[in-house]
């Protein structure tokens, strides 16, 4: 299974690319691409969104995922900010939907307790357990990116659960 995680911002769109070998003895994750989007702030939001849904459209075309996990909606006490971020997170959607890819959305909670085992985790917790997980030498930089890896991580583990529970009926 291939998923590609997005994180949505408004300044840094995160994106990752995971892979879930269980063809091999010991079944593993393995990160196979991460980056992110920066977004100009001094250019209006249009352009913006417009450059979010053209950069990850090829990432999508390029990595062809089976699914792209994307981060629900938190709340926020400032409305405009949450308003942008809505708006980024749609663009994202979109992406993924023209593509044909199916699309699953994960509570920041939820993310954090498939990859921490606790849903209040720090942001350097999560990084550090997403580097553990995927094998990786470092911490993977943006944390828009780390995070963008965690989503991907957090649906692999969603289906493993589902298609374990699903085998044992």
């Amino acid at each position: 299974m291939r998923v590609f995680g997005i994180d949505c911002g408004t300044e840094v769109t995160g994106f990752g690319v995971v892979d879930s070998d269980d063809c091999a003895r010991q079944p593993r994750l393995v990160c196979k691409a991460m980056g992110a989007i920066r977004l100009d702030k001094s250019r209006p939001l249009a352009e913006r969104l417009d450059q979010v849904f053209r950069d990850l459209t090829v990432e999508i075309e390029r990595w062809q995922p089976d699914t792209v996990a994307v981060e629900e909606v938190f709340y926020s006490v400032n409305a405009k900010s949450a308003l942008k971020l809505g708006q980024v997170r749609g663009v994202a959607l979109l992406a993924a939907a023209r593509q044909g890819v199916p699309i699953a959305e994960y509570a920041p909670l939820k993310i954090k307790s498939s990859v921490v085992g606790y849903g209040m985790a720090q942001k350097e917790q999560v990084q550090f357990m997403v580097a553990r997980l995927l094998e990786l030498a470092e911490v993977p930089r943006p944390s828009d990116a780390a995070d963008a890896l965690a989503i991907a991580i957090c649906h692999i583990h969603t289906a493993q659960t589902l298609g374990r529970q699903e085998a044992s009926r």
